[in-house]
């Protein structure tokens, strides 16, 4: 087991790309913690969690509230120990081209998909720069590296991930803090589930591998990426697209 009795907090963590790591850490011996904004979602999660694997631990946390997030990580420390992993999974959309788009769907994106980023690494920093180890991992977006149209708010996001990554990387390296970035590519999940089968089909042609991915593919990445094997790997934009952005 690559990850055993490690701590494993992952953002948005009840469904789609966030539930496949979580899954693929517990699978690898780590202690998984849920977190989800709904308590709602987080319980149906727990309780599914706990059947397969017989252990869960959850938390409902609004990435968005700075104290919330504080008081989250505090109580994380007091009932686990320690926080040996984070992966920032959280995210939302709120498509339209710039000319029709709201100011909140601006503000609701930046906030939860980058300052949520921000807020949950700036907790989690302060365990692992104390103890000498730890394993950041961002979620991007191909969209992040080459942008997309009606997605001006989420593009600019996910882009500013991969710079804050980068930035991470070379502070938290001499603390023995490994940070990197996924970017999926287009994931089959409820939400392209309920997309037209010509919208798929065009999807599908753009990845020279002529699929979509699947969460497990992301959670997969995600394993490595916190394991030993990737103990010398930092800094790094890893695109897990199909060949998409060849």
């Amino acid at each position: 087991m690559r990850l055993k009795d490690k701590v494993a907090l992952i953002t948005g963590s009840t469904r789609g790309i966030g539930r496949a790591i979580a899954e693929k850490y517990a699978e690898e011996g780590a202690k998984v913690i849920l977190i989800d904004r709904s308590g709602k979602g987080l319980d149906k999660a727990m309780g599914e969690m706990k059947a397969k694997y017989g252990v869960a631990y959850g938390y409902v946390m609004d990435v968005t509230n700075r104290s919330q997030v504080q008081e989250v990580f505090a109580k994380i420390i007091e009932d686990l120990g320690t926080i040996d992993i984070l992966v920032n999974n959280a995210g939302i959309t709120a498509d339209a081209q710039i000319y029709k788009m709201a100011d909140e769907q601006w503000d609701n994106v930046i906030n939860v998909n980058l300052t949520g980023v921000f807020n949950c690494t700036k907790e989690a920093v302060k365990i692992m720069r104390e103890k000498e180890f730890g394993k950041i991992i961002n979620i991007s977006s191909v969209v992040g590296l080459y942008g997309n149209f009606g997605q001006t708010n989420y593009a600019a996001t996910k882009s500013g991930v991969i710079g804050m990554t980068k930035t991470l990387a070379k502070e938290l390296g001499r603390k023995n803090v490994n940070v990197n970035v996924v970017c999926p590519g287009f994931i089959a999940t409820e939400m392209t589930e309920k997309m037209p089968e010509k919208v798929l089909a065009t999807m599908k042609e753009k990845a020279p591998l002529n699929r979509l991915g699947t969460p497990e593919d992301i959670a997969n990445a995600c394993v490595f990426l916190a394991s030993q094997e990737a103990s010398f790997v930092t800094g790094a934009v890893l695109s897990v697209d199909g060949g998409i952005v060849l």
